[in-house]
């Protein structure tokens, strides 16, 4: 059976501003380690899947900085989505991509460009396991990461009843919990829904054609006309339009260092810390201080008794925030001139 990977690759992660920007997102800058979060997506995935079947997607003025960053995946599998469509349209299209090139047997695996993975061996068996799960069973498989800690950023899955190599049928989705719930869920076994799917692209192909009105009608009327595609499809989560709906999704446990890398914060947990637990990274001079987050291209930043905060330097624009406040930049950037936001 032929194993392609898709890696969802747009966006802009404002969160990471002012290093992120539209032409260099976040999925685009070397966040984790010296390789930008992209590069490493690929090369995690290159044991099992040859470069040739593996398909990015992302938006057009992304394509030439991804064809440079990754030479070695044809041009022809950067696919510029002309409009953002949700996560439903963007992997129903890549699903009909496969099965165009590939047969609809073609096993399609699924994951994000701007994730931290530490166990890469581990991340590829788990990988190859719901490969061979999906083929064995026609089933949707989504893989769910073990928590390490009660995260209501995350939504969580409840597994159910036990199908093969330790997959089991998924009991129910939880949306993004309160911390309270979170705690409970980790006590009783919730897997994190990490956004890792596995699956034949002909049957999810069906599932779309059976249970997804928001993308159906665009996949019968312009399967082979991208444009139309896009422009046709309702935006919906893949999640909310496909495995909620389905009677065949099945969940993967994964224990292999996954972090969704989303804020300036979440780095102090895949970075390398020093005694005091600090993430830094440039030319930073650190003294009595703890649980900071620093990052400098250029400039010399000297901390002294301070703890919790984020710093980054980028360009001459000095950004000063809390660990807590990093996750929520959107209401900074509404409250900054258009300038300074944009840097022009």
């Amino acid at each position: 059976m032929s194993r392609w990977a898709v890696v969802l690759a747009g966006g802009i992660g404002s969160r990471f501003w002012p290093l992120s920007t539209p032409s260099r997102p976040k999925q685009l800058l070397p966040l984790v380690t010296s390789e930008p979060l992209l590069a490493d997506s690929v090369a995690r995935l290159a044991p099992i899947v040859p470069p040739e079947r593996v398909l990015i997607l992302t938006n057009e003025t992304l394509v030439p900085g991804i064809a440079d960053l990754l030479p070695n995946i044809p041009r022809g599998n950067l696919v510029a989505e002309p409009r953002a469509g949700g996560t439903a349209a963007a992997l129903t299209w890549a699903a009909q991509e496969i099965a165009r090139r590939d047969g609809p047997e073609a096993v399609m695996m699924s994951v994000h460009a701007d994730w931290s993975v530490s166990d890469a061996r581990g991340f590829q068996q788990v990988l190859t396991r719901a490969a061979d799960v999906a083929e064995r069973h026609g089933v949707l498989v989504t893989v769910g990461v073990v928590p390490t800690r009660p995260d209501p950023g995350f939504g969580y899955i409840q597994p159910g009843q036990p199908l093969d190599d330790g997959a089991r049928r998924v009991a129910r989705f939880v949306e993004k919990p309160d911390r309270a719930r979170a705690v409970e869920m980790c006590r009783d076994g919730y897997l994190w829904n990490s956004g890792i799917f596995v699956w034949r692209v002909g049957d999810f192909l069906d599932d779309v054609r059976r249970l997804t009105p928001e993308i159906a009608p665009a996949l019968h009327a312009h399967a082979q006309d991208m444009h139309r595609f896009f422009a046709t499809v309702k935006p919906v989560s893949v999640d909310v339009g496909v495995l909620e709906r389905s009677n065949r999704v099945v969940v993967m446990p994964g224990d292999f260092g996954w972090d969704d890398v989303g804020t300036w914060g979440a780095l102090k947990r895949v970075r390398a810390v020093d005694a005091s637990g600090n993430a830094a990274q440039g030319r930073v001079y650190i003294v009595e201080s703890r649980d900071n987050v620093v990052h400098s291209d250029g400039a010399t930043v000297v901390m002294y008794g301070v703890s919790n905060l984020v710093v980054v330097v980028e360009d001459g624009l000095v950004l000063v925030t809390t660990v807590d406040k990093s996750t929520d930049l959107k209401t900074l950037m509404d409250a900054i001139p258009r300038g300074v936001r944009e840097r022009e």
